[in-house]
C-alpha cells in the first residue's frame, strides 16, 4: 500500500504530495577470532540488548553504513564477510518501519561501547541475554543455524 502525506512547502506554503517509504537500515553480527559475537545494549529508547547496527546515511551504501556502525557503536574496524539476509516485517522496529540488511563481519581488538551503546558484550549462542531488541532474535537464531549448516 502506498502512503502519501501531505507536506507544506517552506519556501511557497503550498501543498506537495509526498510519499511515506520505509527506512534502510543495516546491523552487524561481529564475530570475534574466538568464535564470540557482540552484542550493544541500547542507550536510547528502545532500551535493551541488539545486535550493532543503524540507519543508512544518505549517499552512504550499505556496506560503508555497517563499517561505519560497527566502529561508532563497538570501536572495532570489521572486515564484512557476507550479507546474510535482509529483515522486512513493517513491525521489526516499533518506531517505524524499517528494512535492515544483516551482514556478518570479522572484528579485531577489544570491543567498547560508544556511540549510542551503553554497554557492550561477548556472547556465545548458549548465553545470549533475553529478551533481544527489535527482530534480533530471529536474526540470531537464522544466524546460528546457518553456522551450523556450514560446519557441517
Amino acid at each position: 500500500m502506498t502512503v502519501k502525506i501531505k507536506i507544506t512547502c517552506p519556501n511557497c506554503g503550498g501543498e506537495i504530495e509526498s510519499y511515506r517509504n520505509p527506512l534502510p537500515t543495516i546491523d552487524i553480527i561481529i564475530e570475534l577470532e574466538d568464535g564470540r559475537i557482540i552484542l550493544i545494549k541500547r542507550k536510547n529508547p528502545p532500551i535493551g540488548w541488539a545486535i550493532p547496527g543503524g540507519f543508512v546515511d544518505y549517499g552512504e551504501s550499505l556496506e560503508e553504513a555497517a563499517i561505519r556502525e560497527a566502529k561508532e557503536e563497538t570501536s572495532l574496524d570489521v572486515i564484512l564477510l557476507e550479507q546474510m539476509h535482509t529483515y522486512s516485517k513493517p513491525d521489526r522496529d516499533p518506531r517505524q518501519h524499517t528494512i535492515s540488511t544483516i551482514f556478518i563481519a570479522k572484528g579485531s581488538g577489544t570491543p567498547v561501547a560508544a556511540d549510542d551503546a551503553a554497554e557492550i558484550g561477548v556472547f556465545i549462542e548458549d548465553n545470549l541475554p533475553h529478551p533481544l531488541m527489535f527482530d534480533h532474535e530471529q536474526i540470531l537464531t537464522d544466524y546460528f543455524k546457518k553456522k551450523k549448516r556450514n560446519n557441517r
